[in-house]
């Protein structure tokens, strides 16, 4: 902890020191930190300390996640306590001892739990659909029962600048909605904050810090191939914008936090019935 006799946790330890890892560092904790604080994630007049359930799926997102916001917490920027969750799904083949033993040897408090969902999935859908929607969906409601049982007031999940794009670009297309991932939300029981805290982060970044620090990455094609799916068709077309017009990226999430409802078509948020022409008042 801040003020011992190690100046970093425990995750750090065998971190690179080279420079181009330190700006890796400070740029992702920056952009960590700017979106924890811009959306009011941290109740600072809360009566008692807050406390977050993390999302562990084993990815470089997540432990990238787990680690940056460890990192806040041990130089004492993040008054929050921390409990990492990882869901087995019950995936063919998932290898059960890493996340334990990866946890374990970092002293990072957590909770596994075994729920086989992936049976109910493919029960449910036949072999040529995608599972991820309806895998999502109970994941997600695990982890709500999860946070609620261990007194937690946020779920935390490891969603990023890309994420939010794809989904954007996804409900543009298909939706036929404006609407991406909000870095805050409340769930529909009301009783549960659902925080993103990586929104500003980008991607290439999350996967060269997951590499730097070695971390035991579980792939994500247990359950088979997901080839076809519309999210990658979504990424395939933002990265070509990006080659295209390096920085477009940057631009399109800053963006979704500059909205203009007067200029969009959306009757329900601004009031066009209402404007009307300036006139002189008449003469008497």
């Amino acid at each position: 902890m801040p003020g011992s006799a190690m100046s970093y946790h425990p995750m750090f330890r065998d971190a690179p020191g080279s420079v181009s890892f330190k700006k890796l560092r400070k740029r992702l904790l920056r952009q960590t930190r700017e979106a924890i604080d811009s959306y009011a994630m941290v109740d600072t007049d809360a009566q008692r300390r807050p406390r977050w359930l993390v999302a562990l799926s084993g990815g470089k997102d997540s432990y990238g996640m787990l680690a940056l916001l460890l990192d806040l917490q041990w130089r004492g920027l993040l008054p929050v306590d921390l409990l990492a969750c990882n869901l087995d799904q019950g995936q063919p083949n998932f290898p059960k001892h890493v996340l334990p033993e990866f946890l374990e040897a970092n002293g990072v408090a957590h909770r596994i739990e075994y729920r086989d969902t992936y049976s109910i999935v493919t029960d449910k859908l036949p072999e040529t659909s995608t599972y991820c929607s309806l895998c999502s969906r109970l994941r997600r409601g695990h982890l709500y029962r999860i946070a609620r049982e261990e007194g937690c007031e946020a779920l935390v999940l490891g969603h990023h600048r890309e994420d939010i794009l794809e989904t954007f670009f996804m409900n543009l297309f298909h939706g036929g909605r404006l609407e991406a991932m909000p870095p805050k939300l409340v769930n529909d029981e009301g009783d549960l904050l659902v925080l993103r805290p990586l929104a500003l982060c980008a991607e290439d970044d999350l996967a060269k810090f997951a590499e730097a620090l070695r971390f035991p990455i579980i792939p994500c094609d247990l359950c088979g191939s997901q080839d076809g799916l519309q999210r990658n068709a979504m990424k395939a077309m933002i990265a070509d914008i990006e080659r295209r017009m390096p920085g477009r990226k940057d631009a399109m999430i800053r963006a979704l936090a500059n909205t203009r409802p007067s200029h969009l078509l959306d009757t329900k948020l601004f009031d066009f019935a209402g404007l009307s022409l300036k006139t002189d008042p008449t003469p008497e």
